[in-house]
């Protein structure tokens, strides 16, 4: 990202009339959007720094902080999976042991096709349909092994964002 794009980003943030406190929350976001693969590289967070007139901790410190953000590249698609004890009792834990083998990776780590990212989250609020991951922005619930297996192979053939 040049840094013309980034001033055009935080242009379009301060048009929304944000809080002056929400504006890097925000532009972290529209940033790691902005790269295919789902990350913040670090000269940019430098840039952010410069154009925010903040400390380069503070950005990092927000980087860090927030599961959300990552300042490694990551997969096209990030599940997320709760591990909960709602989510983890009801089957979270073979859903958890079937994407580690399916996948061929751990909490943290990108597939080699770099296809996906397995990361491992706290409770994503919709306890009612344990167990529930999350794919990029798309929550599923009322899992099962065959229903994950589903939205993965149909995430393989590209039939998702």
């Amino acid at each position: 990202m040049d840094r013309a794009t980034l001033r055009n980003i935080i242009d379009e943030l301060k048009s929304e009339q944000l809080e002056e406190q929400d504006i890097l929350i925000y532009l972290l976001h529209k940033v790691q959007d902005y790269y295919q693969s789902h990350y913040i590289p670090p000269e940019v967070g430098e840039m952010i720094a410069e154009e925010l007139n903040v400390p380069p901790s503070k950005v990092y410190e927000v980087l860090t902080f927030y599961t959300m953000f990552s300042t490694k590249p990551r997969g096209k698609y990030i599940i997320r999976v709760c591990t909960s004890l709602p989510c983890h009792v009801p089957g979270g834990r073979e859903i958890v042991e079937y994407l580690k083998k399916k996948l061929g990776v751990n909490f943290g780590e990108t597939t080699k096709d770099g296809l996906f990212t397995l990361e491992e989250t706290g409770c994503l609020g919709l306890c009612g349909v344990s167990p529930v991951i999350m794919i990029n922005d798309q929550y599923y619930g009322d899992l099962t092994v065959e229903k994950v297996e589903e939205i993965i192979e149909s995430l393989k053939g590209g039939d998702a964002k």
